[in-house]
């Protein structure tokens, strides 16, 4: 197990949503949980005029909103006596001398050794200048202590600005020190999906195009967009959700065993994934992916997509995306992967369904009419859990078969309070694991197969809106499925 070493931990956008929301909430629930080193502090840096007093007032109402324990002012009193707030222009090169010697005064106070976490909680358009300032200003030197940088999402807008954002990066940064930051991968669901798979022997033996007849991932949220529009009508529910989460989440299920239980190891399988892609042609995009944005219901007062604050009134942005893609090699030829995620739909929840073949003797078919096939569903949030069907005599007389379910949930017993995704990726980031972090193979391979759908979208124009609110998404999402004589399993 990898020490936690001692850190500064100087965090970007310290003034924004994800800071609040997120990050010092985990900060503060790792310290209730004993998990913070004793040398370490947070420098939060925002271009906002606050004193301390009023940043660290803001935080506490945050924590008495998001975090998973319960407010504890003696607590919370020794976590903020760590953080700091410095007003910088990430712009200005010539602010971010005095902005070291301020860190390297606090990094005296509280015997950090010279190591600096660098958090990037900001949009994505300030990364590379952060990263430039920083280096051009002496505060990423290896040699007085270890420096490294957490980036969020989006890692570039397509690949052509992934490979410009990467070579910036990596001008200041070794691979080693980049932590590229999927909140999802700190799912405790998503973690559990390789020991499900390979310290089980009744599923790793049938893990392939053999025994399942396809796989579906889903991600729905009730929301809309919110606060988010800005963002969002330059990403879209592809680039948001399908680039990075959905297949990650698909390469821990399709991936092959790792050679061992290893960062690298786990990454390479993961790749492995990522590069048997197909990739689409245009004709390929029009017939296997579908696209949709809500509309409104007024009933209900919500307001379409293109009615939401900072989105265009005829604005082409998806906000759903339903897809069917093929893992090109042998362990999942002639498997479909279908994955669909979007805004404003019926029900919140992730999960993935893994439909075996019905490779029961014929005459039992004709014997009960009744065999559904076996399913394994792993839910990641809100329930946390696995559910496998499976098909068993109905009690009584006759022969009838009925389909029963087994059923284990993580976070339904009381007094269960799983840790947050951000709370395990920080502290690995401390530890330097950077086994739930992507790699930038990784982020190179998902944008090839992304940029394909999104180059055969820019020659069609879509039909927006069409879906409402509350339902399951575009009936084309259907009908991706009804024409292979399949359907989603709506069961969130």
């Amino acid at each position: 197990m990898n020490k936690i070493e001692a850190n500064a931990f100087v965090l970007f956008g310290g003034t924004g949503d994800l800071t609040k929301r997120k990050l010092i909430p985990a900060i503060y629930n790792l310290y209730i949980d004993n998990l913070l080193p004793e040398n370490f502090f947070v420098a939060s840096v925002g271009r906002r005029e606050k004193t301390e007093d009023e940043y660290k007032k803001e935080l506490e109402d945050a924590i008495k909103k998001y975090s998973r324990n319960s407010f504890e002012q003696k607590k919370w009193d020794k976590v903020s006596s760590r953080i700091y707030y410095y007003k910088l222009d990430f712009a200005v090169e010539d602010g971010y001398r005095d902005f070291d010697s301020y860190l390297k005064s606090l990094e005296s106070i509280h015997e950090t050794q010279g190591n600096r976490l660098f958090y990037l909680a900001v949009g994505p358009e300030h990364f590379a200048t952060i990263v430039e300032n920083l280096h051009k200003n002496s505060m990423t030197k290896q040699s007085t202590g270890k420096k490294s940088v957490i980036i969020e999402k989006p890692f570039g807008k397509d690949l052509e600005s992934a490979i410009r954002l990467n070579e910036e990066i990596t001008k200041v940064f070794d691979e080693e020190n980049i932590f590229r930051i999927d909140h999802y991968l700190g799912k405790e669901m998503l973690q559990n999906i390789m020991v499900i798979r390979f310290a089980n022997a009744v599923f790793e033996p049938i893990w392939n195009s053999s025994h399942i007849d396809h796989v579906q991932i889903t991600s729905s949220e009730q929301m809309g967009v919110g606060d988010r529009a800005g963002y969002y009508e330059k990403a879209g529910a592809l680039k948001d959700m399908v680039q990075n989460h959905l297949l990650q989440f698909l390469s821990l299920i399709a991936m092959e065993p790792p050679k061992k239980i290893s960062t690298e190891s786990i990454r390479d399988a993961k790749v492995k994934v990522l590069k048997d892609l197909q990739i689409y042609s245009n004709e390929q995009v029009y017939e296997n992916v579908v696209r949709g944005q809500y509309g409104a219901d007024n009933e209900a007062n919500i307001k379409a997509y293109r009615d939401e604050d900072r989105t265009d009134d005829n604005s082409e942005t998806e906000t759903f995306v339903a897809l069917k893609l093929n893992v090109d090699n042998k362990r999942w030829k002639g498997v479909p992967f279908y994955i669909r995620t979007g805004k404003r739909l019926k029900y919140k929840g992730v999960q993935a369904v893994i439909e075996f073949k019905p490779n029961y003797p014929s005459n039992y078919n004709e014997y009960s009419g009744n065999i559904e096939p076996n399913q394994l569903i792993i839910r990641i949030q809100p329930q946390e859990g696995v559910n496998f069907r499976f098909n068993a005599k109905k009690p009584g007389e006759g022969n009838d078969i009925l389909p029963v379910n087994m059923d284990f949930c993580q976070n339904c017993e009381i007094g269960y309070n799983s840790q947050e995704a951000y709370e395990r990726l920080l502290l690995d980031a401390m530890k330097g694991d950077k086994t739930l972090f992507t790699r930038w193979d990784e982020v190179m391979y998902s944008w090839k197969f992304v940029d394909a759908i999104s180059n055969a979208w820019r020659k069609e124009k879509p039909d927006f809106p069409n879906y409402n609110p509350h339902s399951f998404g575009p009936d084309a999402a259907n009908h991706l499925m009804e024409r292979d004589k399949r359907e989603w399993v709506n069961e969130l």
